[in-house]
């Protein structure tokens, strides 16, 4: 086992996702980066076994994946070709300011999964604000040309909701939800991103693989009275989203 191999095998080994699936994310980055390039014979099953240091049956399964993403082509007698680049052209960009956190995404939609009222705010990962008694929670999610790249939990102070018209939640961003409340005024705010993979869930609803790499945003919003008036979950496809922070 060369020593390449031998770090691929402990790469999977680490990690509770099945090895096909790690394998297929590892296969469809390939062929994104140009190393396997379009039109270009990919290597064999029997040589990707030995090269990961996994059973045949585990590389078989792996190219399931990104053959029924369109990647490639197999071929009798003649061998695997790679056909599509992934597609990377839906990108979502997270803004870190505030004015740009209030801008609607060009061509996005906005789809109304749930509705419940009087829930308790869920776990924070900053500690601003004081919690309201209770809270408006909606489950959003974000698609642009049928494709989905963000599922997200919008919490309203329940006190509050009422001056929110029903149509915003399915058409502006949460923290222009915020800034547009009548009387009140967001003195703090912060964003907290979290890199981190889909679980079952997450895949299902954002149309990716487990262990897909993904990025969780929490957004909260504090009013002039110290309370927390809105907070937002947000959970982005990692290969549909950017970040950029102007440094100067």
């Amino acid at each position: 086992m060369t020593s390449m191999t031998n770090a691929t095998a402990i790469a999977l080994q680490k990690s509770n996702v099945s090895r096909y699936i790690q394998l297929a994310g590892l296969f469809r980055r390939r062929i994104e980066t140009g190393e396997w390039d379009i039109g270009a014979k990919i290597p064999t099953v029997k040589e990707l076994a030995e090269q990961c240091g996994v059973a045949t049956m585990t590389i078989r399964q792996a190219l399931d994946i990104i053959e029924g993403e369109g990647l490639i082509e197999r071929y009798r007698a003649k061998g695997t070709f790679v056909v599509e680049r992934p597609n990377r052209d839906l990108w979502c960009e997270v803004k870190t300011d505030w004015s740009g956190l209030l801008i609607a995404r060009d061509n996005a939609t906005i789809d109304i999964l749930g509705d419940e009222r009087g829930v308790m705010l869920p776990r924070r990962e900053s500690d601003i604000g004081r919690p309201a008694p209770s809270y408006r929670h909606l489950k959003r999610r974000h698609s642009r040309a049928g494709a989905p790249f963000m599922i997200g939990d919008v919490y309203v102070d329940e006190r509050i909701s009422p001056l929110i018209p029903d149509e915003s939640y399915s058409r502006i961003t949460a923290m222009r939800i915020a800034h547009d409340l009548p009387g009140h005024t967001i003195e703090d705010a912060v964003q907290i991103v979290t890199i981190g993979s889909a679980d079952l869930e997450t895949a299902t609803e954002l149309n990716v693989s487990i262990g897909d790499p993904i990025a969780k945003v929490q957004r909260i919003a504090v009013d002039q009275h110290g309370d927390i008036v809105l907070l937002a979950n947000g959970i982005y496809r990692g290969d549909m989203m950017k970040i950029e922070v102007k440094l100067r």
